[in-house]
């Protein structure tokens, strides 16, 4: 980052590994189906695994565009803290607000990935998450609305996430369901053979949803691309229209998270409902090079106090220094190609920079007392 650049606000993502990881550990975490490419194919021939190889390789004293193996070898060599440190440093991202409710395994704690640069980290909390942890203490349905509230109220988190996109689909409900509705709903959520509550209940998940705008939680739904859990046609960001309708009086910030394919869709609702935001998060990293394309279209239409920056990254740093960097890029690129033709004033991108790398951020979350 140079001294021109405003530091980031990094609106979702993720904590990082501790542990160092072997190359089939390391692609399974570089594609959205959880494990190595199959067949003798490798995700390193991706646009994500030549980002890697083109951007990070410096980063860890290597050539731009060293081999794939050389690349691992000197990740391992240098150890998993150092290559964390040099890779979060090398982001230039200021903020970090982290969804702790993704934990396959142990990963940074938001203070603990801050840390690595000096910058502050802040807890967005996984609705469903705290749900399944009320439901396995053993509370009945009729005190689950109460314990999860005052969970929500009581966690000091700067937000919420919904991943109804996983678990029911995006298609929810314009009213808020009601206490006998939930009770109900709750007899169906039984423990597995392992002794988990998974809560994929349409009423309970949108009761959820409702509970973080009760309370005035900024409300994040993951939307679209995501891992093979997510049913995508039901993940279009225009199934939440009637939800998005019925709490806009509400004034609570929805934010739109990934969004593709549907980051032109979602751009629209930012545009249409005031209190509606969005980013292309995990878009950007994954497709590379050409993630510009994605954030170019998502500008057409979306305010540009709507847009946020998020790298979505999750257990590997170069996620995050990849996200950051090819948003810049891209975002650079796009403003500057406006502005050599005249449609747009240097002084108009300097301020749609700051805005969308992190005053919209701070603005949406009510950080207005946090630096970038």
């Amino acid at each position: 980052m140079t001294g021109h650049e405003p530091a980031l606000l990094d609106h979702h993502c993720h904590g990082l590994l501790t542990r160092d990881v072997d190359r089939a550990g390391f692609e399974s975490m570089m594609n959205e189906g959880a494990r190595p490419s199959p067949l003798g194919t490798t995700f390193f021939d991706s646009m994500l695994g030549i980002a890697v190889r083109r951007w990070c390789a410096p980063v860890l004293d290597l050539e731009p565009h060293a081999p794939a193996e050389a690349y691992l070898a000197r990740r391992r060599e240098l150890g998993v803290a150092e290559v964390n440190r040099r890779l979060v440093q090398a982001s230039g991202i200021g903020t970090f607000l982290v969804d702790t409710g993704l934990t396959p395994e142990a990963l940074t704690s938001p203070g603990e990935l801050a840390a690595l640069c000096g910058g502050r980290g802040h807890e967005v909390v996984r609705l469903e998450a705290v749900a399944e942890e009320v439901l396995a203490g053993g509370t009945p349905a009729s005190g689950f609305a109460e314990a999860v509230t005052e969970r929500l109220r009581s966690s000091g988190a700067v937000g919420a996430k919904s991943i109804a996109a996983y678990r029911v689909g995006l298609r929810l409900p314009a009213a808020r369901p009601g206490d006998d509705e939930l009770v109900r709903a709750l007899a169906a959520v039984g423990p597995d053979a392992t002794g988990r509550h998974r809560v994929a209940e349409p009423t309970i998940n949108a009761w959820l949803a409702w509970a973080a705008v009760d309370l005035g939680l900024p409300l994040q739904f993951h939307v679209a691309y995501g891992d093979s859990d997510v049913d995508l046609d039901e993940c279009d960001p225009l199934r939440l229209t009637a939800f998005l309708r019925a709490t806009e009086e509400r004034g609570v910030p929805v934010l739109l998270l990934h969004n593709y394919p549907f980051h032109r869709n979602a751009a629209y609702l930012a545009q249409v409902f005031d209190h509606v935001f969005m980013d292309v998060g995990l878009a950007t990293h994954n497709t590379g090079a050409l993630s510009a394309a994605v954030l170019r279209e998502s500008l057409e239409l979306v305010p540009f106090g709507k847009l946020l920056f998020s790298s979505d990254a999750f257990g590997l740093a170069e996620l995050y220094h990849l996200g950051a960097l090819l948003f810049r890029r891209g975002l650079a690129a796009t403003l500057g190609a406006l502005v050599d033709a005249g449609e747009m004033s240097a002084q108009d991108a300097e301020r749609v920079t700051r805005l969308v790398s992190h005053e919209n951020a701070r603005r949406a979350y009510g950080l207005a007392d946090v630096a970038g």
